[in-house]
């Protein structure tokens, strides 16, 4: 497999506060990687260091080949990662398809396009010229996630996409991942659900103040080993 992005020893920092601490994390061509962790283990800050929103001038990040640790955002952006935010941010004042044609501002050619969104989320459709803000919670994540996918990208990062949704609409919405890897996008997803990012994912970081403490393939771990990675408990082998 490919490689598309790496991180090497990537630590991040928040003025004298580090919140990394030598981070490894790749992801392959094609492929779906989970970050879980708990609420302030540091999964959110690495998406902001490899996007360029949090200062790595010094880092070591590359994509595709190439170092991007201490470009700005925008030309991380231009190069092929898009990043679906938590809390999902859409611009109050434009429609559903305004702000999904924002999305394509970069001129970032590709396969994604508003016919596309539209079939990966037919909800969308009868919304189109409605407020953004004025959907539920799921449809504003569906609009999220096709703005980010509107630029093209490479690599799709998803922040915390279930947050604060029911379970059947973030069913509903996980069930596009397959769909949009299947395009040719590989998507690093940030969880707090362990569950559903087992399902999704063919590696799982899991991440413990700023730190990984686990990784592998979610068939390969076990309950007990991410639980200890997840919270820092021991495991019953290590108790005895």
């Amino acid at each position: 497999m490919t490689t598309l992005l790496e991180t090497r020893a990537l630590e991040a920092f928040y003025g004298d506060f580090q919140a990394l601490f030598g981070v490894d994390v790749t992801v392959g061509e094609g492929e779906t990687v989970a970050l879980i962790g708990a609420n302030g283990a540091g999964k959110s800050t690495f998406l902001r260091a490899i996007t360029g929103l949090l200062p790595a001038k010094g880092q070591k990040v590359s994509f595709d080949g190439q170092e991007i640790a201490g470009l700005p955002a925008d030309r991380i952006h231009k190069a092929g990662l898009a990043m679906v935010p938590e809390g999902r941010r859409l611009f109050p004042s434009l429609t559903v398809e305004e702000n999904l044609l924002i999305g394509a501002s970069g001129g970032r050619k590709g396969p994604w396009s508003l016919a596309k969104v539209y079939d990966l989320f037919p909800d969308l459709v009868a919304k189109k010229n409605n407020p953004g803000t004025a959907l539920s919670g799921g449809q504003q994540q569906m609009v999220a996630i096709g703005r980010a996918l509107m630029s093209n990208p490479r690599l799709l990062l998803c922040d915390e996409i279930s947050l604060g949704l029911a379970p059947k609409v973030i069913k509903d919405i996980y069930e596009a991942v397959p769909r949009i890897r299947e395009g040719g996008t590989s998507i690093l997803v940030v969880e707090q659900d362990v569950g559903q990012a087992m399902a999704v994912a063919s590696r799982v970081y899991c991440f413990m103040e700023g730190r990984v403490t686990l990784s592998g393939p979610p068939g390969e771990l076990t309950r007990a080993e991410i639980a200890a990675a997840y919270f820092g408990t021991k495991t019953d082998e290590e108790a005895a």
